[in-house]
């Protein structure tokens, strides 16, 4: 080593002696599982899967940037004995069965998951106060069979307002329908929701705190009212939750939405929900968007010699169709 050298080598930082980083990772084989049914700033109310205790967790680090949403199963470690104070930690997230996502709007590429692990949406709209959207309810129907989960529509305040319009819009599609009115019975909701894991969607002021109070009596949601001059509802619900039903099964209540973005559905994932109008368009040219103004479209030579009601292609259609209109209501 010439002289130069050992003069600057007096002034180099010292090499750090540090251990090679591992790359075996944390087995949590033994790590309970839970299902996450609220999060609010950044902590997670989790419901330990087998016990009755909730408990308070933390997103942990190794996570990094995985989003952690309401209905996740998750593997959790740490104090899990929900005494106050306690906190655990998700340390896993398991493989998602279902998701419901939407985008802020039709232009933004970026989509943003409401709920995971549902298998039922219920999309919930007053006949009266405020006034349907048969708009948004296609949306939320599009989402729902874009995610692979069945749907309902329940449409409330049937006092103020007739059903029989919307019942008949949503009949070709295969679309259940229950109709409620205020302090009305409710055994057809509860036997729709009786175990299955439904969450609920719609605008402020339809009813879903209040449906949510009527089959888990001790959820205390607070409900809103409708401005009179806006024909809007106040949002009182500020985070999803998720809760579960006496008589089995579990149900999400959501904040009221006035817009569901559909940028990420893509029609080929559409149809499938309709095995009878996918097998169909099979035969339609490369690159048909199955609209009306598609030529040579399958659907409708399928209408045309009577191997498919023309109600039923219509109303794919108009669903269809939401996807391109502008999304405000």
């Amino acid at each position: 080593m010439s002289r130069h050298d050992d003069e600057h080598a007096q002034f180099e930082r010292p090499r750090r002696h540090t251990k090679p980083r591992t790359k075996v990772r944390p087995n949590y084989d033994d790590a309970d599982v839970a299902r996450v049914v609220t999060i609010d700033r950044g902590r997670y109310t989790v419901t330990l899967q087998g016990a009755s205790r909730t408990i308070t967790a933390m997103k942990s680090r190794n996570l990094g940037r995985k989003g952690v949403v309401v209905g996740d199963e998750v593997k959790v470690v740490g104090d899990v004995s929900g005494d106050v104070g306690s906190l655990a930690r998700i340390v896993e997230v398991h493989p998602r069965r279902t998701v419901l996502r939407r985008t802020a709007d039709d232009d933004d590429p970026i989509e943003r998951i409401i709920v995971a692990n549902t298998d039922q949406l219920v999309i919930v709209a007053a006949l009266a106060d405020p006034t349907p959207r048969a708009g948004l309810i296609d949306r939320c129907l599009v989402a729902a069979f874009d995610a692979g989960m069945e749907p309902l529509v329940c449409l409330t305040k049937s006092d103020l307002g007739t059903p029989d319009e919307l019942v008949a819009m949503f009949e070709p599609l295969g679309v259940r329908v229950v109709v409620t009115r205020q302090g009305g019975d409710l055994d057809r909701v509860r036997d729709a929701l009786r175990d299955r894991v439904s969450v609920l969607v719609g605008h402020s002021g339809v009813g879903k705190s209040t449906l949510v109070n009527a089959v888990v009596p001790d959820a205390h949601r607070s409900v809103s009212y409708v401005n009179a001059v806006t024909g809007r509802g106040r949002h009182t619900s500020t985070s999803a939750i998720s809760l579960e039903l006496p008589f089995g099964g579990w149900i999400i209540d959501t904040p009221g939405i006035r817009s569901f973005g559909l940028a990420h559905v893509e029609v080929d994932d559409l149809i499938k929900a309709f095995p009878d109008l996918r097998d169909t368009t099979r035969d339609c040219p490369r690159g048909c968007l199955h609209s009306a103004t598609e030529p040579e479209c399958a659907l409708d030579l399928a209408v045309a010699d009577g191997t498919l009601a023309t109600e039923r292609v219509e109303s794919f259609r108009r669903i269809l169709a939401s996807r391109d209109q502008k999304d405000e209501y």
